[in-house]
């Protein structure tokens, strides 16, 4: 049974084996880049040395704040990460690992070569040196990044027609944005949960809403129904 969805993919190219081995294998090791990374900051944290983490029980709209806050934060840090290890003289040995997946899949969320996972690590570990933080606010955030990661890598439209046209709505990155990254298009559309970085900037693909639009017209394909059973 085909997926509804299918009408939704960005692309026509299909990911082959050779290219999920690749970004399992990269994303494993990130994943253990983002620990060691992280580690110092624990322990000088736990010794007192860092702001550290909130004391107390925030009230729901402290939480929330923080969580804002966050996203705002990172996704500036992103931006200009990220446009920075574009650079010609940067893109060969930090990203271009990243972007050989062309036709990228949720696997290719943290499919980085070392040295970006380094970079992309050391946001936490410098926020909660300087910003008391509540844990649930921090785990919340880090939740968030990993859903907007893998969406953003999954090759398929998920937001409803009208999205990015919408004055509020508009503002939040979706997945043709940054498909659109991948798919040939690497001077555009940086940003991660946000557009409005790319917007200040000029680094929006100019057809990005077009190119939103005619993927989000499309209806959604109805399910085959189940075959019987032979008798």
């Amino acid at each position: 049974m085909r997926s509804p969805w299918r009408v939704r993919r960005l692309q026509t190219r299909f990911a082959r084996a050779a290219d999920y081995r690749r970004e399992l294998l990269a994303s494993a090791r990130s994943v253990i880049i983002y620990a060691l990374v992280s580690t110092p900051s624990l322990w000088l944290t736990a010794n007192g040395y860092t702001a550290g983490f909130y004391q107390g029980v925030p009230s729901w709209p402290e939480t929330l704040a923080y969580v804002g806050l966050l996203l705002v934060a990172h996704d500036s840090w992103f931006y200009w990460m990220h446009r920075t290890i574009h650079h010609r003289r940067l893109f060969r040995h930090v990203h271009a690992l990243h972007h050989k997946s062309v036709t990228p899949t949720p696997f290719a969320a943290y499919s980085f070569n070392w040295l970006e996972a380094v970079f992309e690590a050391l946001f936490v570990s410098l926020w909660v040196a300087f910003v008391p933080t509540p844990w649930i606010a921090m785990f919340s955030f880090l939740g968030i990044m990993m859903v907007r990661n893998v969406m953003g890598h999954c090759g398929v439209e998920l937001m409803p027609r009208g999205f990015a046209d919408h004055w509020f709505w508009g503002l939040f990155a979706t997945t043709t944005h940054h498909d659109l990254h991948h798919n040939g298009s690497f001077n555009h559309n940086f940003g991660l949960y946000f557009t409005v970085w790319d917007r200040l900037m000029g680094t929006e693909h100019p057809r990005y809403r077009e190119i939103f639009r005619e993927v989000t017209s499309r209806p959604l394909a109805q399910r085959s129904p189940a075959q019987p059973e032979p008798a």
